[in-house]
């Protein structure tokens, strides 16, 4: 892994931020395909792509600074948009992404749940490559094996600082991978006869289930919402199964009695 890609003069170009706009860019344009695709509202999907992306940026950073890291930032207020030190949160993105997107449909007459469906699969494929950047990064990294199995850090990263030369669990890595796994089952889902905001309620609910499981083979964030015996991870991802699957069958009932009518 590399954190510098090479300097300019003194100015570094971290392979972080380089990776994360790759994400943006590509899944950006995996969701004009699939508007192309389908034949609507592709001429929007650059400009989508623009505000949601830089409202995850936003929604990421603030979700990881006030849910699960205030505690340090309240005392280092400057290193708030400190980045490159690790310290981005998918829920949060998605999130800020999210409420943005339905704001822009709304703005501009788009239904937003088929919206929201068009787009799922162009989400998660983001959200893969930016589980690269991670990797690269040092970040989001695991907890130690307790054997050779695992990754070892260089001593440049915020893992190597946490746990030293301990072989961890490659978390990140396998949350890239099954986001892939995600993003083909929800292109296979979209080919099949669904109600409108299925597509992206089976997206909550398949990287919830993900994101469950793998916390608990992560190193950064190990501290449990009280009384709760899960991580804010987890607590958030058990929440927003719930309501994904509530949503998922309302969605399916509604669009049964329409047609019955």
């Amino acid at each position: 892994m590399h954190q510098y890609l090479f300097f300019i003069g003194s100015f570094p170009v971290r392979s972080y931020g380089l990776v994360i706009s790759l994400s943006i860019i590509l899944s950006t344009g995996v969701a004009y395909f699939l508007a192309k695709k389908d034949g609507r509202w592709a001429d929007h999907i650059v400009d989508l792509g623009l505000y949601c992306g830089l409202a995850g940026l936003l929604g990421a950073r603030l979700w990881d600074v006030f849910f699960f890291d205030w505690g340090y930032y309240s005392a280092h207020l400057t290193q708030i948009f400190d980045v490159w030190q690790g310290g981005m949160a998918i829920q949060g993105g998605v999130f800020l992404g999210t409420i943005t997107g339905i704001i822009y449909a709304k703005k501009h007459n788009i239904p937003v749940l088929e919206l929201m469906d068009l787009l799922a699969p162009a989400i998660i494929f983001g959200q893969s490559l930016g589980r690269c950047a991670n990797f690269l990064n040092g970040d989001a990294f695991g907890a130690p094996t307790g054997s050779n199995f695992g990754i070892v850090y260089p001593v440049t990263t915020l893992a190597h600082q946490v746990y030293g030369s301990q072989p961890l669990w490659p978390a990140e890595v396998w949350e890239g991978q099954l986001d892939i796994v995600i993003f083909a089952l929800l292109l296979l889902f979209s080919l099949t006869k669904h109600a409108r905001g299925q597509v992206f309620s089976l997206y909550v609910m398949l990287y919830s289930l993900e994101r469950f499981c793998l916390e608990y083979l992560r190193g950064d964030y190990t501290k449990h919402v009280v009384d709760t015996g899960f991580t804010s991870a987890q607590f958030t991802s058990i929440w927003a199964f719930i309501i994904a699957g509530a949503l998922f069958c309302y969605f399916a009932w509604r669009d049964r009695g329409r047609k019955q009518c």
